[in-house]
């Protein structure tokens, strides 16, 4: 038995590098070379780069890689391509292919539990029904695996973070509290049953991204991983020129009672204190209890919705029929006062 998540020093999309300290590494690489067909690419806090093939349709492109977040080898590989193809769907697209990113230390874990990672993988991206066509592997310190994942989107569904409108109503199509499960594991305090609550959330595909780029009245989407809900709901935000409000008695769990219970015992990602660390300042009044939750830092987790008002009922209706019946608006974006706080927590 070989429990990858003690063969590395983080976990999942809590790998990630803050957000403060990633604005500083970007800032000193220059700026962007302009190509027109170049739609969304790194100037752009968005899920992945879209190229306009010139026929009404573009190639979406994105990686993503990390370290283990639970001990099963299968359920690591495929936890991590489910994450990365959700770039895709989260810009609207349909995946085409994939090719895997692997990282490994062959002097601490043998080969065969390599292969293990990348049936994994394999098995997520059939269920996507796309091809794992290749991939790139080296010797490294700890476990690494994913995806760069390329896809297809007409660009009339394309969506991106930026576009969400005042008063849209705000959407999360997955609970929260996948880090904070996932910390319990790491620190030998949860039950197996309770686990499998988050494994089930992270192996589950946003296939619906690639419905929801459809439909005219989703303004914007973005996917909601490692910094966070308030991380990727203040870049949606930002990049609308917008402010948002949360209504946090309406914001989706895993489970509410057992997120709490973990909480209680001090399942903190270090993550959580990252993101805090960044963003913290455009955050209004805020209980400690709702910091670690909001902040909490999710792998493959739900897409973030902003969806016009006007057509509420029809969107609750549509993903009613899609399987996602129980859905509520946990907020709305509203517009900007100009000042430096962008999310407030409200009475809904």
């Amino acid at each position: 038995m070989y429990p990858l998540t003690q063969y590395s020093h983080g976990a999942g999309c809590g790998c990630k590098i803050a957000p403060s300290v990633l604005d500083e590494i970007l800032a000193g690489v220059g700026s962007e070379t302009f190509y027109e067909a170049l739609l969304v690419g790194n100037s752009k806090r968005d899920d992945a780069a879209v190229y306009d093939l010139g026929d009404g349709t573009g190639v979406v492109s994105t990686t993503d890689f990390f370290m283990p977040i639970v001990d099963s080898p299968k359920d690591f590989g495929r936890i991590a391509a489910v994450n990365a193809i959700s770039d895709i769907y989260a810009m609207g697209g349909r995946p085409l292919m994939a090719i895997a990113i692997l990282g490994w230390p062959v002097d601490k874990l043998p080969a065969k539990v390599a292969g293990e990672v990348i049936r994994g993988g394999r098995m997520a991206c059939d269920e996507a029904g796309i091809p794992l066509a290749g991939g790139h592997s080296i010797d490294s310190p700890e476990p690494i695996f994913g995806l760069a994942v390329t896809g297809r989107v007409p660009l009339a569904h394309l969506k991106k973070n930026e576009g969400a409108q005042a008063g849209d109503y705000l959407f999360l199509t997955k609970g929260l509290g996948v880090g904070i499960l996932t910390t319990a594991q790491k620190q030998g305090k949860v039950k197996p049953e309770d686990l499998e609550l988050a494994r089930r959330s992270m192996i589950s595909l946003n296939k619906i991204g690639e419905a929801l780029g459809a439909l005219p009245y989703v303004h914007a989407m973005t996917d909601v991983t490692g910094f966070g809900l308030l991380g990727h709901l203040r870049e949606m935000a930002e990049a609308s020129g917008l402010q948002a409000e949360i209504y946090f008695d309406k914001v989706p769990l895993l489970d509410r009672e057992l997120v709490h219970h973990y909480l209680d015992q001090a399942c903190i990602p270090g993550g959580t204190h990252r993101n805090w660390k960044s963003y913290g300042h455009a955050v209004g009044e805020i209980t400690e209890r709702q910091r670690h939750i909001l902040c909490d830092p999710q792998t493959s987790g739900g897409l973030l919705v902003s969806v016009a008002a006007e057509e509420l009922k029809t969107f609750q209706s549509f993903m009613s029929q899609q399987g996602f019946s129980d859905i509520e608006p946990l907020g709305r974006m509203q517009p900007s006062d100009g000042g430096e706080v962008q999310i407030r927590l409200v009475e809904a």
